[in-house]
């Protein structure tokens, strides 16, 4: 596999574009006719809330909450189907259902809402796929997510009330077990001659001018061949020649 696995594609723009419209929208939606959609999120342990897996993402409690989702759900979702396009659309979509019904089993008797599950599932597979392909692109961006995200980690604990912490762990798990189970096709890394196998340091020209020791050799000119050049030259003895 080449390096050109790495590609830009439409998708990198138009997936998170509409990801954060659609969030966008059913906000606005709430706003503009005064309604209130929290009971299409997840309810845990009731089959009426598994409609929630399904609807929660694109539902918000406030404006800063859905702020808040917004920049992060744009950046991972584009690194997301930049850095592991084959898989991106599988992981998205089946890892936001496996992420709301995981919630749905473990969260306390409440209506969660809100895209961070899918952030959490994001953050979660990028950084831990990236450490595990041992490729130093892929490796580059999980630290790159720990730098601008690495603070979420401490949500998917219960230290603030009103946060659905449940929800972060869920979208972290499915995160963490996608990342294991997930194949993608990942570069090789490229190997100079002196880092393969069947390299032999004799057949090196470029180490052949120095010896055993490492001292430089310096080639005499009697060793190098002369090319020998011919000078004509061409006189004119009147302007009528």
């Amino acid at each position: 596999m080449s390096a050109d696995t790495f590609k830009f594609s439409n998708s990198v723009v138009f997936v998170p574009l509409f990801a954060v419209l659609a969030i966008w929208v059913v906000f606005w939606v709430e706003v503009k006719f005064g309604i209130n959609l929290n009971e299409y999120g997840v309810y845990p342990r009731r089959l009426s809330g598994l409609k929630g897996v399904v609807f929660s993402p694109f539902i918000h409690g406030s404006i800063t909450h859905l702020y808040n989702n917004t920049i992060p759900l744009a950046v991972l979702t584009a690194f997301l189907f930049y850095f592991y396009n084959s898989a991106a659309l599988r992981v998205l979509l089946l890892g936001a259902l496996v992420s709301g019904i995981l919630t749905w089993a473990i969260a306390r008797p409440s209506y969660h809402i809100g895209a961070s599950g899918v952030i959490y599932l994001l953050a979660s597979f990028i950084f831990f796929k990236g450490i595990l392909a041992k490729n130093y692109r892929l490796v580059a961006l999980s630290l790159v997510v720990v730098f601008i995200y690495g603070s979420m980690i401490w949500y998917i604990f219960p230290v603030k009330d009103g946060i659905s912490w449940e929800g972060h762990l869920a979208g972290f798990v499915t995160g963490l077990l996608f990342a294991f189970f997930t194949k993608v096709p990942v570069p090789e890394v490229r190997k100079y001659d002196w880092e393969k196998d069947d390299y032999n340091e004799k057949d090196d020209p470029f180490l052949q001018h120095f010896d055993e020791n490492g001292n430089f050799i310096a080639s005499s000119e009697e060793d190098e061949p002369v090319q020998k050049v011919e000078i004509k030259y061409h006189y004119k003895e009147s302007d009528k020649d």
